[in-house]
C-alpha cells in the first residue's frame, strides 16, 4: 500500500478527531447514537421505582391503582379515551408538568401520579378510596 493511500483513509479520522476536540472544548457531547430518554422496560421495574418514590404507608393504595390503571405499563394507552401511562392521565401530555419525558420514563410518571393524588384526594390512600367507590380516580 502506498502512503498517500493510507493517509487518504487516515485523515476522515483526523477530521472526527478535530471536530470531537471542538465540541468537547465547546461544551458539547458527541454519541454514536441518540441520545434518549430513560425508559422502563418492564412493569417490575416500573413498581420497584415506585416503591422508591411513594411513601410507604400510601405504596399499596398507589401500587393498587396502577395495577387496575395500566398494569404497571409506561406505554398504555386506553383506546377509547387516550388516557396514557401507568396513571393514566388524561391527557397524557399533562405529565409533562413533571418531565419532558413523560411518554417514556416511569419515574417522571410516577412523581406526576403521585402529586396529582397528593392534590386532588389528599394522598394515593385517598385515591384508592374513591377509586374503589367510583371505579376510577
Amino acid at each position: 500500500m502506498s502512503v498517500s493511500f493510507l493517509r487518504r483513509i487516515a485523515a476522515p479520522k483526523k477530521a472526527l478527531t478535530g471536530v470531537a476536540v471542538a465540541a468537547a472544548t465547546a461544551g458539547m457531547a458527541l454519541s454514536a447514537t441518540p441520545v434518549q430518554a430513560a425508559t422502563t422496560a418492564s412493569p417490575t421495574q416500573a413498581k420497584a421505582i415506585a416503591k422508591q418514590m411513594v411513601p410507604a404507608e400510601h405504596f399499596n393504595a398507589f401500587s393498587k391503582i396502577v395495577e387496575h390503571e395500566s398494569g404497571w405499563d409506561v406505554d398504555a394507552t386506553n383506546p377509547s379515551s387516550g388516557a396514557y401511562g401507568l396513571v393514566q392521565a388524561l391527557p397524557g401530555s399533562k405529565m409533562a408538568a413533571a418531565g419532558a419525558d413523560w411518554k417514556t420514563n416511569a419515574k417522571t410518571q410516577i412523581k406526576w401520579g403521585l402529586d396529582y393524588m397528593n392534590s386532588r384526594y389528599g394522598s394515593p390512600t385517598g385515591a384508592w378510596s374513591f377509586w374503589q367507590a367510583n371505579g376510577w380516580y
